[in-house]
């Protein structure tokens, strides 16, 4: 029987220590934090979107990071395998539009309770508002842990301390400071998943502004990167919503001065379409302004920004409207040019990117290949991918492979 320390009491350290107190191991978990899954409760807004409704090979497509790293612990722990583990532990779980997984009550709180159960009844011992402060090593090997409360013998450790996002839930970098005192690389981390900051003011004018169905394509030094179709929001720093969080996770390591967004806000018409659709309107209100005109195209709130863009008076009659006018708006209209300032910071990032260099881990134990014994599991790893349950999945994949691997 191992002694094993597992740093971390969130989605990945919860599976590590199930798995391997079921090996037959001697499992102590230890959290800085009162209770169990601080972050778990905020994800899916409270309702928690466990995982992706997939096939490991679809999986991967959407990690953004280090996807074949991860090949050997999603297939030994698949979506599917994730749902009935939960299933098998008594949560009913539900799938939503987009092959969401939620569970059935719509509490974050119920995904908690089934791990911490698991972990209970397999004999885990768990150590609240008990903070790790160092690992000891000893000839190349783990030789124990240093809390607050003094040092605790231990055979292997299991770091799932997470990343640098939400920092209020206790992520605040503990296992990058373990990780290089053990000669691992930290990858710089930068926040992903997360709103945009936007040059110009025209987003204070359109703060609260959803729009639903729209292309942002996002360029880097001119050459597109990915174009998705969806909605987004203007906050008063700038954007946020579903396919700028996205885009975000695909530019948060490119120079921002280099990267444009192109917002098309009528993507299911071609510019000629388009372009007919606007004349039949002018032709059927003839005698209106611009202005009052275009409310039957876009959101009243863009009406004054896009003229702007075109060059375009308000009050201008659309029986003026010249033909390189018209050319004009209806380039401001699908290809409204976004800027980026920078990054929303780690406090409202969804995941965080970047971390421990998967190059020094076994994909297959998580292991070190510096420190035997000592292991690296979930957002504390350089592996991130987008929305919709798929850093959860990359928690509990990469915990099982760890957890499962550690056999007494």
């Amino acid at each position: 029987m191992s002694r094993i320390a597992v740093i971390g009491a969130g989605a990945s350290g919860l599976v590590a220590a199930y798995f391997a107190a079921v090996n037959g191991n001697e499992v102590h978990i230890f959290e800085k934090n009162e209770k169990c899954g601080k972050k778990i409760y905020l994800t899916g807004k409270g309702r928690c979107n466990i995982t992706h409704k997939c096939t490991a090979c679809e999986f991967l497509e959407n990690v953004v990071t280090n996807s074949k790293f991860l090949t050997s612990s999603v297939y030994s722990f698949s979506p599917d395998d994730a749902i009935s583990f939960f299933e098998n532990g008594g949560l009913r779980t539900k799938t939503e539009r987009g092959a969401r997984i939620f569970p059935v009550s719509d509490k974050s709180s119920d995904v908690i309770r089934c791990l911490e159960t698991y972990c209970n009844k397999a004999g885990a011992k768990f150590h609240f508002n008990e903070n790790v402060q160092n690992i000891s090593f000893l000839n190349g090997t783990i030789s124990g842990i240093i809390t607050q409360k003094g040092y605790f013998d231990c055979a292997k450790v299991i770091v799932c301390t997470g990343g640098l996002s939400y920092p209020s839930t206790g992520s605040t970098g503990d296992g990058y400071k373990f990780a290089k005192s053990a000669g691992h690389k930290i990858v710089d981390c930068v926040p992903a998943l997360c709103g945009l900051n936007v040059k110009g003011t025209f987003c204070k004018e359109l703060q609260g502004l959803t729009l639903k169905n729209v292309s942002l394509t996002a360029s880097y030094q001119g050459k597109a990167i990915r174009s998705l179709f969806g909605e987004m929001l203007f906050t008063h720093y700038g954007i946020s919503g579903p396919i700028v969080l996205t885009i975000s996770s695909l530019i948060n390591r490119l120079d921002l001065s280099k990267v444009e967004l192109i917002l098309d806000l009528k993507p299911a018409l071609s510019f000629e379409q388009l372009d007919k659709r606007l004349l039949k309107d002018f032709e059927a209100n003839s005698n209106k302004t611009l202005f009052n005109c275009l409310k039957l195209l876009v959101p009243v709130s863009l009406i004054k920004i896009l003229l702007s863009r075109s060059g375009l008076d308000s009050t201008k009659k659309v029986n003026s409207v010249t033909v390189e006018e018209r050319r004009r708006l209806l380039t401001a209209v699908k290809n409204f040019v976004i800027k980026i300032n920078s990054l929303r910071g780690f406090d409202e990032a969804i995941i965080t990117s970047g971390g421990v260099d998967v190059k020094d881990i076994n994909p297959k134990t998580m292991e070190s290949k510096l420190i035997k014994g000592l292991y690296f599991c979930g957002e504390v790893l350089d592996l991130d991918a987008f929305t919709g349950g798929y850093n959860l999945q990359i928690a509990f994949s990469t915990g099982f492979a760890a957890g499962n691997n550690i056999r007494n």
